[in-house]
């Protein structure tokens, strides 16, 4: 080869070499594109992700919940699966056990604590009289505390327990969930909390949220999957109870300052998360924006392949075919005799909102669609890359 084509040669892989570094210290994910091997998921949070644990305390969900999927109830606030299912599904895992249902539960490939109704900060009211649960995340906690150190010690009694409890190192490997801090809000405002009130409340409540990460943290915890709020100012179970001028519904028909609201709590939840990053050296920690996912399906439905954005499918009367006296499944008597009055929708397929409360199935299939690449996520990395840190 000519001097001079050998120094072309040598330039060319130079510059190649110097682009390649430039482009791992602009995109980090380019340096870490083995995929994650979790082996299981420990959940946290509300009615988005609870698979069982307010059926197993309280009392099953009723039929017609569960009936696109499982065709019976599931312990699911939904026709079907919930996005934490389908997260479960991605990485070839079992659908999560709720800890607190004791019957045919297996959790070797970790648990959910979850229950629906929860709060990051504990409720001073009992279930009945406010939908609120008293499984607070705290609890929660304390739950997954306890299961970390008693499944250990029942591992090692008998053979039964290795095939139906978790392994020592999944409690480091496994990806860690959580879905929590709408009902925060909603509870202020169904307290008679002005929205600035509800503001003010903000700092205090994800200050407890970053106190249970560092927890798990201490644990062994160290790939955390954080879902900020949804637009709860779209729900049915809002727009029917919380009074709203003309001009404060925005051209979705969503209620804008409750939504506000949920930006301000995603605003700060994401504060916390940078500075989270700080002080565990060792987690990698991805903040996932469902909020403007959510609102996105809501805003244009029909464009998403959607029919109904903001009315329930399963429910019973009122321009949102909600009433919070009678839920899905709900039933009144009629000359002694009860009648089925909370029906499903003919089609949940082409519907987003399930109950008042709760997403469909499809709506949950469509936004974890969209977040399970990555693209709302900060970092921008999918979920199976999600163990490396950024």
């Amino acid at each position: 080869m000519e001097p001079h084509s050998l120094r072309l040669v040598m330039y060319g892989l130079a510059v190649v070499v110097v682009a390649s570094a430039i482009l791992l210290l602009q995109n980090p994910v380019v340096a870490s594109t083995h995929e994650c091997d979790f082996g299981g998921i420990f959940n946290f949070g509300d009615s988005n992700s609870d698979t069982g644990g307010l059926s197993a305390a309280f009392g099953q969900a009723q039929s017609p919940h569960g009936e696109s999927f499982f065709h019976a109830p599931a312990g699911r606030y939904c026709d079907g699966r919930l996005v934490v299912d389908f997260i479960a599904e991605s990485l070839g895992l079992p659908y999560l056990n709720a800890y607190l249902d004791a019957v045919g539960s297996k959790f070797t490939h970790g648990a959910n604590f979850a229950t629906a109704g929860s709060t990051i900060r504990p409720q001073n009211t009992t279930l009945h009289q406010s939908g609120f649960s008293p499984i607070s995340l705290n609890v929660q906690w304390y739950q997954f505390n306890d299961f970390h150190r008693r499944t250990q010690i029942f591992r090692q009694k008998e053979r039964i327990f290795q095939e139906l409890l978790p392994k020592p190192e999944l409690f480091s490997r496994a990806l860690y969930t959580f879905d929590i801090g709408q009902n925060d809000l909603t509870a202020g405002y169904f307290l008679n909390m002005s929205t600035d009130q509800v503001r003010a409340s903000v700092p205090d409540i994800l200050a407890q949220f970053k106190d249970i990460l560092q927890y798990i943290y201490g644990q062994g915890g160290r790939s955390f999957w954080i879902h900020n709020t949804a637009p709860v100012g779209c729900l049915p179970y809002i727009l029917d109870r919380l009074k709203i001028t003309a001009a404060q519904v925005d051209k979705a028909g969503c209620a804008a300052p409750f939504n506000d609201v949920a930006q301000y709590f995603n605003r700060k939840l994401k504060e916390v998360v940078v500075q989270l990053r700080k002080d565990l050296p060792l987690a990698a920690i991805t903040y996932v924006d469902v909020y403007s996912v959510k609102y996105s399906l809501m805003s244009q439905a029909r464009k998403h392949g959607f029919k109904e954005s903001l009315r329930a499918c399963c429910g019973h009367g009122g321009k949102y075919n909600y009433n919070m006296h009678i839920g899905c499944g709900g039933k009144i008597k009629v000359h002694g005799k009860e009648v089925l009055v909370g029906k499903a929708c003919e089609d949940p397929s082409v519907w987003i909102n399930w109950d008042g409360v709760h997403y469909t199935e499809a709506a949950n299939k469509w936004v974890f669609d969209q977040i399970v690449g990555g693209s709302f996520s900060d970092p921008p990395i999918p979920l199976k890359l999600a163990c490396h840190r950024h």
